[in-house]
């Protein structure tokens, strides 16, 4: 049966890569602070990546900021990676960022917004209100999510390196292990992965231990300061796969984005070898 992990992997063999490509239409970047220069912007950079891109991934809040015609122009960004997917003949997944997390009805919303509505393949989840926060997301096993678990910025280590005493645990833990840990058990479907910010490889290497299975969501390779190679090697499951690895403004502002985007899928499969992984 057809997983979003197994649709995931798939788009990795074909492209032999794992560059997500993040569209972030940041206002200074585009010709004119509008919604149909957002899509302009976003637009080019999938026709230009698109043969080197495992995983596009929209942030909602470039799009949200220009109203109801930002939501359309996210729409018609989904439509033109579908259509660049038929040219390719392969079908390249969409991750929208929108760190979602609320309960119930709200929940459900959510997801039938992101997987009905706008027709995204997977979508960005914030899981500290628990377990039944993220089922409505999970309900069809080809649509997946990625949930927080240690983000790529500073201020991570406010809440996420506290220490937790599990239930039935005899020592305590941080808090993004714990949550390493539960996606793990949860991934019933196998549609959950975790985001692992790249900016830190150690910690990412312990994740990787308490959660041998999960693919990671790794931003932070590039403007944030995180180095490739660790984060390769702190991340990569055994078998070569089981990391994205998010890039958006190294990509998006070079002079040009396509040979960019093929350098780094080219740079991310050296490693790869080097570290005699397939």
């Amino acid at each position: 049966m057809e997983t979003f992990f197994t649709f995931l992997e798939r788009r990795v063999d074909d492209s032999s890569s794992l560059l997500c490509i993040g569209l972030d239409p940041h206002i200074p970047d585009l010709k004119e602070p509008t919604a149909e220069s957002a899509l302009d912007f976003c637009l080019t950079l999938v026709k230009q990546t698109a043969p080197y891109a495992a995983a596009f991934k929209p942030n909602a809040a470039f799009f949200e900021v220009f109203g109801a015609e930002g939501w359309t122009a996210l729409k018609q960004v989904i439509e033109a990676i579908n259509a660049e997917s038929n040219r390719l003949g392969s079908r390249i997944p969409i991750i929208l960022d929108a760190k979602r997390g609320d309960i119930a009805s709200t929940a459900d919303a959510y997801a039938k917004s992101a997987f009905e509505n706008l027709g995204v393949d997977c979508i960005t989840l914030n899981p500290y209100l628990g377990k039944d926060s993220i089922e409505p997301f999970l309900q069809n096993s080809e649509k997946g999510v990625f949930l927080l678990c240690k983000t790529s910025n500073a201020g991570s280590m406010d809440l996420q390196n506290l220490l937790v005493m599990p239930m039935g645990s005899d020592s305590p833990m941080p808090l993004y292990l714990y949550v390493a840990q539960l996606a793990q058990q949860w991934n019933e479907k196998n549609n959950i992965g975790i985001v692992v910010g790249a900016t830190h490889p150690q910690i990412m290497e312990m994740i990787r231990a308490a959660a041998p299975d999960l693919w990671f969501l790794s931003p932070g390779v590039g403007a944030q300061g995180g180095e490739l190679e660790l984060a390769l090697k702190a991340g990569l499951r055994k078998d070569g796969k089981g990391i994205l690895l998010p890039v958006s403004r190294a990509v998006a502002r070079a002079q040009n984005p396509a040979k960019a985007a093929a350098e780094l899928r080219d740079e991310i499969l050296n490693i790869k070898r080097e570290l005699k992984l397939r």
